[in-house]
Parts: C-alpha cells; structure tokens; sequence
C-alpha cells in the first residue's frame, strides 16, 4: 500500500528538491519567432511494440482529500521516498553534461527525414504543428522505413488540417491501407475536424491542452507536438526513451508499472533541454533508436556513455570475473540499508553477463497473441461486362480493421468440417444460390495482429454467368484486379490475394512451373544423371502446407 505523506514534509521536499526537477514542468518558452524545437523525431521496431507512449496518460493515483496539484506533488514525494538516489540525476552539472552532450550528437548524427525537413522550414506554427502531428501518429507502432512513403503521399494529397478535415474515411483508409493499426487514421482525421469545425482552425499549444482536446492524442504525442512544434519545454517518454533512462540510470524494474513510468515521466522533464526541447527530445529518441538499441547497442558511439550506469555495471562486473576487482553488488551502491530500493531489478532475476547494458530495461511479460482461424473466398466474376470482377464488402464500424474492405470470411474452427458450409452461406447471402462443387481451397496465410494470430484458409470460387458487374448489394463491391490493389483493404487480404493470383493461369509463378516442365521435357539426361538426380531431390512430404506466409 502506498504509504501517505504530510503537507509538511510535502512542502519541506518541493523545497528541497532541485530547481530543474520541479520548474520544467510549468515553464513555457515564448513563441515570438524562434525557429528552436523544431524538427522531427523517428521511432524504431522496438518503439512499434512499446506500449509506453500514450498509455501512460492519466496513471497518477490522487488523494481525494487534497485539490490534484497538491496530489501530484505528493506521489512525487513517495516516487523521490521509495527510490535511491542512484537512480536519478543529483546534481545540475550532470544534467548539463547530458544535454550538450547529447545536443552535440544530434546535431552531427540526426537522420534526414521528411517530417524534420518540413517542421524545420515551416513558418506557420499550426502547419507545423500539422505536419509534427501527422508523422507521430504515424510512427506510432511502425517502423521509420515504412512510414516515411506514407507520409510523402499524405502530406502531398492533404497538406493541411483543413484539407484533411474535408477528406473522407473512406479516402483516409484507402492511403492507410497496409500501414496497420488502421483506427490511427480516423482519429487523425477526427482530429483535424475537431480542430477546424471548433477552435477555428489553430491547434492547441500546450502538451495539456493537446491532451485534453484532441481525440487520440495521449501524453506522449501530446508532448512531441508541443515540445517540437511550439518549444515547450516538456519531456516525452517513448519506447526508445525508456530504454535510454532505463541503461543510464539503471533502473531494473518493471517499466510498464505505475511507479517506474511515472519516474522515467519525471526524469525526463528533468533532462529536457528548456532552450531547444523539440531537438533535444527528438535526440533522446533518436539515441535509442540508433545507438541504444535493443539488442547489440553501440555503446563505444553513445554520447552519454560517461553517464551511463548501466555501461558502468559492465565494466565493474568484467574487473569483478578477471579477479581484478572483489565482487560487488550494484544493489549495494544503490540501497545500503535496506536492499528495498523500488528501481532496481528483482532478486529473481540476477545478472546476464552475456546481455551487459541489455539487461536493462526489464522486459516485459506480454501475453502471447490469441489464436483465431476464418474462411475466406474469393468470389470471381471471370466474365462480367467490363471485364473479370472480384467481391470485396465492407467490414463494420467499429473493432477490428473497422470500415475497410475484405473478402467474404466467417470465423471457422482450424479443422472444422463445417468451414465449406458456413462460408458458402456467406457467399450466398451476398450473390445469392451458389454451386458449392465449385469452392475450391487455395492454401492458408498466417497474419499477426497486435492481440491476435490469425489463420485464413484461402478458398475461390468461379461464378460463369455474365453478370453485369455494377449490380451489387449494399456494403458490397465488385473490383478489377486492379481497382483492389488501390482500395481500402488490410495486409492480411493483400496476402490472401497473393494466394489466389497465384493459382491462376498465366501468372509469374505459373509461367514459371509451366518453363521448368517444358526444359524437363526437352532435355532428357542419362541414366547415371537420373539417378544421381533423384539421390539429391529434396524429400518433401505430401502433407507440406500449400502456403504458410508468415505475418509481418
């Protein structure tokens, strides 16, 4: 139980406590015309599984009985009581060595991104705003290589809020189509909309306004904005973030807890350089990403290596194993006395030489994804007028890949009996009575979603009638081949697709099995070749899976 402090002592530590750790957290940096905080950060894989972010908003538990400043000033007070000095930074001076330090590198080191090329050069502060908010969202949960395509095409089809408040949904899903985690786009433009239609097209300011009046943005997008866009100075907390604080200070626990996230909060509003947040927050991000990475950092390139606990763990445990030096443990620099610090790594899990500087952050005990399986067809019009046509409807509102576009699906068991059955009812109560001799099965494609491992068996089924291809039922499309490559429709489907373009006639595939059987055919070997062909053949079983394509 979280033990309870008084307004004395609550009063006597915020006294206490280091300008720099209690000041940032209300500065604001004038916005006349400094060109500072600019800029634009980029997030690696390890930052598309961190749940960090924006997940963090809203974790500080308040006393009822105190007005919430008071509150959060209290939490502070049990956060500073129940860790170590250790584990923070105790003096100005190391705060300043971290931030030129780390400054200096970005300034040298900083990858050219097109988020940063035009927050750099935007003069419009709500431009520039639009243009920081877009890419955060985007990078959210994706890798830099893959947003950096979709966000040339946004940005050149809806350069500005108010462009993008006029859009669609449906026109914001078709360029979303294969960037995942699809609701990001609606609440992007929900957001735009919001910001037109109700407060006359300027975007909040500050990261709590930004918070509090824009739909999707938690605490972490909300400070990036802010930091980069407009210079307050206000530190941000991200995958990439927590790794860094987690190896500089050493800090072992678990970082998804409510204490430890809420620290690293606070040690990153310490460190966040008032005169140019934006770049410095983008360098501590960008450190992580590119130096501090996950596995394999490159500590001999680190800009803060000299601060680094976590590197100074590594060097004591070798002199410690080479006998130069009598064994020590970390726990004891950090909490003499009682062994209780809050930061630091539980007993159960001891030091991994082989990992060094990784052994820190602690990784997190994540649930392995659901597993689910459907049937899918592809439902062809091989002969409609105006050429071969395909059945996509659409999928609800709400839930999983909401609004856009997929093959008709049931959910089936792995091995039912009943999957032909059910799907064929569901093709039925689109086109109307179908042959059911005539649904073939192609293969399975294997998709991961965030919480769920989704297998799709792949079937096909050719209608012959001459049907004309705009007569289709509500929620319902017939496309070319090439009008389903542009539409709306997830990674998942753009697999199954591959599947069914795969299997027919004429394809690359196709062509090629058909060229190998023709060379057989020609050229007819020895036989001592047979033989020795038939010695190297690869043995392949005959219940080898057809297709098994791997989520990406």
């Amino acid at each position: 139980m979280t033990p309870r402090v008084s307004l004395q002592y609550s009063q006597w530590w915020i006294m206490k406590k280091p300008r720099a750790a209690v000041g940032n957290g209300t500065r604001r940096r004038k916005q006349a015309s400094s060109q500072e905080g600019r800029g634009k950060r980029a997030l690696s894989s390890s930052q598309a599984k961190s749940s960090v972010p924006d997940a963090c908003a809203g974790t500080i538990p308040e006393f009822p009985e105190v007005p919430a400043g008071l509150a959060r000033q209290q939490e502070e007070v049990v956060l500073q009581a129940s860790v170590s000095p250790y584990h923070l930074f105790r003096d100005t001076a190391e705060v300043t060595v971290f931030r030129e330090s780390l400054l200096s590198w970005y300034d040298r080191e900083k990858r050219d991104l097109p988020w940063r090329r035009l927050a750099e050069s935007e003069v419009d502060p709500d431009k520039r705003a639009y243009d920081v908010w877009v890419s955060e969202v985007m990078l959210q949960q994706t890798q830099v290589a893959t947003v950096i395509s979709y966000y040339t095409r946004w940005m050149q089809k809806w350069p500005t809020l108010h462009d993008l408040a006029s859009a669609s949904l449906e026109e914001v899903n078709q360029l979303w189509a294969g960037l995942g985690y699809y609701s990001r786009g609606r609440r992007l433009q929900a957001g735009a909309r919001k910001v037109v239609e109700e407060l006359g097209g300027h975007m909040p300011r500050t990261a709590e306004t930004l918070q509090r009046l824009l739909p999707g943005v938690g605490r972490y997008t909300a400070g990036a904005i802010a930091s980069i866009a407009f210079g307050q100075a206000t530190g941000v907390v991200d995958g990439n973030v927590v790794r860094v604080l987690c190896r500089v200070r050493a800090i072992g626990a678990d970082p998804s807890s409510t204490l430890v996230s809420q620290q690293l909060w606070s040690l990153a509003q310490q460190l966040v350089d008032p005169a140019r947040p934006g770049d410095f927050n983008q360098a501590a991000m960008e450190l992580g990403a590119m130096v501090c990475t996950p596995q394999r950092p490159l500590c001999s390139q680190c800009p803060v290596q000299s601060l680094c606990r976590a590197y100074q763990r590594v060097e004591r445990e070798q002199l410690s194993a080479s006998r130069s030096l009598p064994g020590t443990c970390d726990i004891e620099e950090c909490a003499p006395n009682t062994g209780q610090c809050q930061l630091c790594s539980p007993p159960t899990e001891p030091w991994d030489q082989m990992l060094g500087v990784a052994n820190f952050p602690r990784k997190a005990n994540r649930r392995p994804p659901r597993e689910e399986c459907r049937a899918t067809c592809i439902l062809e019009q091989p002969r409609a007028f105006g050429g071969a046509r395909i059945l996509l409807v659409q999928r609800p509102n709400s839930g999983l890949l909401a609004g856009l576009w997929e093959f008709p699906s049931v959910t089936a068991e792995p091995a039912g009996q009943h999957q032909r059955k059910a799907l064929l009812q569901e093709l039925q109560s689109w086109v109307g009575p179908l042959p059911a001799t005539r649904l073939q099965h192609l293969g399975q494609v294997v998709h991961t979603f965030s919480h769920i491992k989704l297998t799709y068996q792949v079937y096909s089924l050719a209608l012959e009638e001459r049907t004309p291809a705009t007569i289709v039922p509500p929620g319902a499309r017939w496309l070319t081949r090439e009008e389903f490559h542009t539409a709306a429709v997830s990674t998942a489907m753009k697999k199954v697709f591959r599947v069914f373009e795969s299997q027919q006639p004429g394809t690359c595939k196709a062509s090629k099995r058909s060229r190998m059987s023709t060379l057989s055919r020609r050229k007819k070997p020895s036989p001592g070749q047979q033989v020795l062909d038939n010695f190297l053949r690869p043995h392949i079983p005959a219940d080898a899976p057809s297709l098994n394509s791997a989520a990406q």
